[in-house]
């Protein structure tokens, strides 16, 4: 049996550039398909527009895969959309109804000013991870995992904070835009394996001068970053961001 597509009305954001006034502009989409993802969704009316002769609506996307973080829209006044735990591309159109207004816009952060349309720079996130979220020690040729044994609870606890995808969704729904989050994932996935620790305290300490140098807002523990966070990183990885920042601010000479 075939089912009958649905049809949506979308308002979103349309701003030109980073120094223009945006505004939302309200566009039609019929005969949707709920199998659909958002983003094909958006690719319709892309089509549409470009039909009609106007300008396209640029957004953000890449792998479509949920392994990325570009697909960075907040839809309906939540990072991401409707479903826990899911990225823009792995949201389908059955999330709606037909009939439904949804309604789409950028991240929200001084931090991540918008390029166009939904699209924003999340370089500051870059710049972050080049402040420190690396090991430039040399560890020599690939050995055998077992070579160097690692607690299962820190390599699990590890493993978890890497899942981080620096989408920038924990930043645009934190009140304050902070990115604590994402940091405390990037930071806490080196601090808890052997081949982070000679550089442990510097990166801490030059990580988070580097996130308060890119204006990001500070942390009050409302947990609205990891009720969004597409990969679910966990809080206590900002409780260990922040020990890890008080023993390194106590024993470093940096």
């Amino acid at each position: 049996m075939e089912h009958k597509g649905i049809n949506l009305t979308l308002k979103v954001w349309r701003q030109q550039n980073t120094a223009a006034t945006g505004e939302f502009a309200t566009y039609k989409v019929n005969d949707i398909s709920q199998e659909m993802s958002f983003l094909e969704m958006f690719d319709v009316l892309n089509e549409q527009l470009i039909h009609e002769d106007k300008e396209p609506i640029a957004f953000d996307h890449d792998c479509r895969e949920g392994i990325c973080g570009m697909c960075s829209m907040y839809i309906d006044g939540k990072p991401h959309g409707p479903w826990q735990a899911n990225t823009t591309c792995q949201l389908h159109m059955r999330a709606f109804n037909d009939g439904d207004t949804i309604t789409v816009e950028p991240w929200r952060a001084q931090a991540f000013p918008v390029l166009k349309d939904l699209v924003v720079d999340r370089t500051a996130f870059d710049r972050i991870i080049q402040a420190g979220g690396y090991v430039s020690v040399n560890t020599g040729n690939a050995v055998d995992g077992n070579s160097l044994p690692i607690n299962k609870n820190d390599a699990d606890a590890s493993f978890a904070a890497a899942m981080c995808i620096g989408c920038g969704a924990c930043v645009a729904a934190c009140k304050n835009s902070s990115a604590m989050l994402f940091l405390s994932a990037k930071v806490s996935h080196l601090a808890l394996l052997p081949q982070g620790e000679p550089e442990r305290q510097s990166r801490v300490i030059d990580m988070v001068a580097q996130m308060d140098k890119e204006g990001f807002g500070a942390c009050t523990n409302t947990g609205a970053c990891e009720a969004t966070c597409p990969k679910e990183i966990s809080l206590v990885n900002i409780a260990r961001l922040n020990k890890e920042y008080l023993l390194a601010g106590l024993t470093s000479s940096h």
